[in-house]
């Protein structure tokens, strides 16, 4: 045997210890337990709806598309794209209902997914609650240390809940670190609304992806300096200013498409490794529209 020969030979025996290339295509039977591995239902809350939509656990999924809401743009970009499955982290049908006739919206919405052969998935409160979930993202973006959660799940692991408080590594002025929030997060009509002393310093920040202003009694457990968080209401934070303490907890207001949508890339990601760890090839791809509801904001000036 000569030289080529035995090259040839050796590179056709296949090294035991040779990561495995991904090369099956999953069912979506087989995505949704990969979901479940990295976001379990059991982390979600109580009044929420999560888990898959619509679609067939044996149909088979080569194209997955991350959003944050299932809206008809989201859809004609999941098809124009040949998704099979869209994951978004809001839920198409929140509440009960007793038709999806294409004469409304949502019934519209299933129609299109079904005849496009797109599953829909959700992963909405259990994406927040989970290890590497929308706070623990906002978390990291902000450089927050020794973070934990500001409401513990009940089922699941110690740093796994609602929402997240930690410390800067150095305290900042509410003004600087209001503008590293904005600078942080996709533009959008609202902006960032801060309510404090643009001077005052803060070091222990408290986090809460979506609307969070149910956590307020926790937040001034935490003795947090600064909240960050979207969708707050007139009335929870005018109270949480009246008792404030020396001026805190400060009040950040993001946008609350914004606040998700920092977790869509890491979430893509991890939904690839799990798959691919499993020898499967799939392309996870992230959406690109800008789903806050809002076009433009009139200012004062």
């Amino acid at each position: 045997m000569n030289d080529d020969e035995q090259r040839q030979n050796a590179a056709d025996v296949q090294d035991p210890e040779a990561e495995p290339q991904p090369s099956g295509t999953p069912v979506l039977g087989d995505v949704l337990l990969a979901i479940e591995e990295l976001w379990p239902q059991s982390l979600s809350e109580p009044w929420d709806a999560v888990g898959p939509v619509v679609g067939r656990t044996s149909a088979e999924v080569r194209r997955v598309l991350f959003a944050v809401d299932p809206t008809a743009e989201v859809i004609d970009e999941a098809l124009a794209w040949q998704a099979d499955l869209l994951v978004t982290h809001h839920p198409l049908l929140l509440k009960p209902v007793n038709s999806v006739a294409a004469s409304h919206f949502k019934g519209e919405a299933v129609h299109r997914l079904i005849e496009g052969g797109c599953a829909l998935v959700t992963v909405h409160t259990n994406g927040d609650s989970a290890v590497g979930g929308v706070s623990d993202v906002l978390a990291d973006a902000m450089g927050l240390q020794d973070v934990k959660p500001l409401a513990p799940a009940d089922k699941g692991l110690p740093e796994e809940g609602i929402g997240r408080v930690g410390e800067l590594a150095e305290a900042t002025t509410l003004g600087d670190f209001a503008a590293t929030v904005f600078s942080m997060l996709p533009a959008v009509a609202g902006g960032v609304k801060v309510a404090g002393d643009r001077n005052g310093l803060v070091r222990t920040v408290a986090v809460c992806g979506g609307a969070g202003d149910s956590l307020f009694d926790a937040v001034r457990a935490a003795q947090a300096d600064v909240y960050v968080t979207a969708d707050l209401r007139h009335h929870p934070a005018s109270e949480a200013r009246e008792g404030a303490v020396d001026g805190r907890p400060y009040l950040i207001d993001v946008s609350h498409f914004g606040s998700e949508w920092l977790w869509l890339p890491p979430a893509a990601e991890a939904l690839d490794n799990v798959l691919r760890d499993q020898g499967y090839d799939v392309e996870v791809s992230v959406s690109g529209i800008n789903t806050d509801p809002w076009d433009f904001i009139l200012t004062p000036g």
